[in-house]
């Protein structure tokens, strides 16, 4: 075998490894829906997953769940944070309050009233913790703590306006919304 053919193989194999790598990280990504989601979104599977990175900190790795990889605002589906770092849990309901007055909502005593139930739902972070929340069929929202259901807000329009802080148009953080919903 001569240099080139030498270099040629070395190559294909190059890329075979790394097809390889990226196929099998897609499907242990397809596989690894926790019990909690497909409990509440029928034929789970991830439509998109993208880290979340605050000036140069990485906060959390964020993964979108929809039936059959598919998903549809109307449909349940759930959105799972990985915390890469610790956060005040006052202190993520406060932003998200702040998301959603970003996002259109101009009602104080609605915000405040969110606001004070997330604060209830939402504890101090470490890193390596995760917040899961699902959009029920009945447009609920359900608040997972590392796999535990913490509590739920049954108000549809809480459910419109927290999930379209990743989700909308009008998404302060497009690229990380183009991520999630990349299928």
């Amino acid at each position: 075998m001569n240099m080139f053919q030498r270099r040629y193989a070395s190559l294909n194999l190059a890329l075979a490894v790394g097809i390889s790598l990226l196929v099998l990280s897609k499907n242990v990504l397809a596989q690894s829906v926790p019990d909690y989601v497909t409990k509440q979104v029928p034929e789970a599977k991830v439509v998109g997953n993208a880290m979340f990175t605050y000036l140069f900190w990485d906060v959390y790795d964020a993964t979108l769940y929809a039936p059959k990889g598919e998903w549809q605002s109307n449909a349940p589906f759930a959105l799972k944070l990985d915390y890469q770092r610790g956060l005040d849990g006052k202190k993520i309901a406060q932003r998200s309050v702040d998301e959603m007055r970003k996002q259109g909502i101009s009602d104080e005593a609605k915000l405040s009233e969110w606001g004070d139930k997330m604060v209830a739902l939402f504890p101090d972070v470490e890193d390596g913790d995760v917040i899961t929340g699902v959009a029920t069929t009945n447009r609920a929202s359900e608040f997972y703590i590392n796999g535990e259901l913490v509590g739920k807000i049954e108000d549809e329009n809480f459910t419109q306006a927290f999930f379209d802080i990743w989700l909308s148009e009008k998404t302060s953080e497009p690229k990380l919304r183009k991520a999630l919903l990349q299928n």
